[in-house]
């Protein structure tokens, strides 16, 4: 097929460009989001988890799969969006915020469930929301799909900060009720 002089690619090729980009990000990221899980042991199964008093909102187990499950789909497409975007101004700092947010989102797990630091990730993900909006800015201006693919991470992380929040309100003693996993001897 040849294209007329003024295009580089046709529109199937940026759609197939696209795809590869989501074909590493997706799985990439839904993995590491389930690796984090996975590790801290995260959830009502955990020991300590299922010790604590919790907010009345809190939702049942099945949904905070559901939700990070489709959270970490729809951030691994936004960034398909943005690393496809070549050219695009602001695409490095984005893709650059990006990747600190998931890292960070990658930490709170292990940090509340594992070693049952609930104030600390409390700061952590209020530290982790702050960036993701801005992040969510950064990607609008480079897709604006891509930003709103981010807007329900955004939601999710603000009731996630409130459910962290209550959580240390009704349980002051949370670190002293199960010996941690990290300090756990075998």
């Amino acid at each position: 097929m040849l294209l007329p002089m003024n295009e580089i690619a046709s529109q199937g090729q940026l759609r197939l460009a696209y795809l590869r980009w989501a074909l590493v990000t997706v799985p990439a990221i839904v993995f590491l989001g389930f690796l984090s899980g996975y590790v801290a042991n995260s959830g009502y199964g955990n020991r300590w988890f299922a010790a604590l008093d919790k907010p009345a909102l809190i939702p049942p187990g099945w949904v905070f799969g559901v939700a990070w499950t489709t959270l970490y789909v729809l951030m691994a497409l936004a960034l398909a969006i943005v690393l496809h975007a070549r050219g695009a101004r602001g695409r490095g700092p984005a893709i650059l915020l990006f990747l600190t947010q998931f890292v960070l989102n990658l930490l709170w797990s292990p940090l509340f469930f594992r070693a049952h630091q609930v104030g600390d990730a409390l700061v952590l993900i209020l530290v982790l929301l702050v960036l993701v909006v801005i992040t969510t800015l950064l990607f609008w201006r480079v897709r604006r799909v891509a930003g709103l693919l981010l807007l329900p991470y955004v939601a999710w992380l603000a009731f996630a900060s409130y459910l962290n929040y209550e959580i240390g309100r009704l349980n002051p003693d949370a670190e002293t009720l199960v010996a941690p996993a990290l300090r756990t001897q075998i």
